[in-house]
């Protein structure tokens, strides 16, 4: 059925790439979708007014992705790009035979996904009934609509069974050749390249360990002095109710005292002039105390703040270390796919090598065949 419907439509932008898709398993490794080159296009549904990016290897859709205005692809490193599709549940992958080829890719895909925003918004004031009720996809000032224009390079033909064909084919694709053996100088940058993701994303792990560390060590502290900050607070309300009792006892101290001065009770105001004293420093010492207290309370809440510093550059950590990942498993890739295709011309080489020697030895014989019949005719 997608085959029939492109049938009926033109694409708005094609180019050839690899086409990869992620291993719905590992979530990490990259299996390739196309055993070459195929054609990868922008396609406008004028029916449901969305854009799509569709790939066809043969009789079969490999790539059928709707663009929304939350995708994004991302350019991992010069000739791949790949975009994650929620709807379709994987990551796409797309290998390019140059720069330039994957530049033009990502603004198109820019382009189209700011459509698919605009159109989204129409659909929104649509249903709020602020527009039409037949709205246009929108297009930018000045152009010809995105889906009626085609695309200005046109397509590489692609012979697989051409030997020349496949090592200039190698040869963009990053592996390069030199007659028959390999380009050492791009195998080594495409070596120095792997070792180098791989100690950093080795030293981002250990990074990312120590912090994990820390933080680990920070949450232990922030238990501790959560569980002091807990009984203190209990230790500061019993406090506050013995400093009532002592003002009661104190105001009733002072009632007694006024009542003995009446009665001229001079022991009794002693006394009672002591035991206020006594209430007195008991209650700035309390005072002291609450205020350590509050010290220890801001003391808190300034590690609670570096412990929130701490989990977002763990997260960036993170973040890091997934990028460093993707761009070894690229590099990996493209190893792989340039010794692939290194042994498929070593194949190709010997078999040339094979049919040359046949028919060398074809010539031979009937080159001695012509000497034997020539010696007959001089003697006869």
């Amino acid at each position: 059925m997608l085959l029939d419907c492109l049938n009926m439509e033109q694409p708005i932008f094609s180019t050839k790439a690899h086409v990869f898709q992620i291993d719905a398993g590992t979530k990490k490794d990259w299996v390739p979708a196309s055993s070459a080159s195929v054609s990868v296009s922008y396609y406008y549904d004028s029916t449901r007014n969305t854009y799509r990016i569709i790939s066809v290897d043969g009789s079969k859709a490999i790539v059928n992705s709707t663009i929304t205005p939350n995708m994004t692809f991302t350019k991992t490193s010069q000739k791949f790009g790949q975009w994650s599709d929620p709807r379709a549940n994987t990551v796409y992958g797309l290998g390019f035979a140059s720069e330039q080829d994957l530049s033009k890719f990502i603004e198109k895909f820019k382009e189209v996904k700011e459509m698919t925003r605009q159109v989204a918004q129409l659909k929104q004031s649509e249903m709020n009934g602020g527009v039409d009720s037949h709205p246009t996809s929108p297009q930018p000032s000045g152009r010809q609509p995105l889906h009626q224009r085609t695309n200005s390079l046109s397509s590489i033909q692609n012979d697989s069974g051409s030997l020349r064909e496949r090592r200039n084919s190698f040869t963009q694709g990053g592996g390069g050749t030199n007659g028959v053996s390999p380009n050492p100088s791009s195998e080594a940058q495409l070596k120095y390249e792997n070792d180098r993701l791989k100690l950093a994303l080795a030293q981002s792990s250990a990074n990312a360990k120590k912090w994990e560390v820390e933080l680990q060590t920070l949450k232990n502290n922030n238990a501790r002095l959560t569980a002091a900050l807990q009984e203190s607070t209990a230790n500061v309300e019993e406090w506050k109710k013995q400093l009532a009792a002592y003002k009661e006892e104190s105001a009733r101290l002072k009632k007694r005292l006024l009542d003995q001065d009446k009665g001229g009770g001079g022991d009794m105001v002693v006394q009672l002039t002591d035991q206020l004293e006594r209430i007195r420093l008991d209650n700035q010492k309390k005072q002291e105390e609450i205020k350590n207290l509050g010290s220890q309370i801001e003391e808190l809440q300034s590690r609670d703040s570096q412990l929130s510093a701490l989990q977002v550059r763990i997260q960036a950590l993170e973040e890091e270390n997934h990028h460093l990942t993707l761009r070894m498993q690229d590099s990996q890739r493209q190893n792989q796919e340039g010794k692939s295709l290194r042994d498929q011309e070593h194949r190709d080489l010997i078999k040339l090598q094979d049919t040359v020697g046949s028919k060398l030895t074809e010539l031979y014989e009937i080159h001695e065949t012509i000497m034997a019949t020539l010696k007959h005719e001089s003697h006869s």
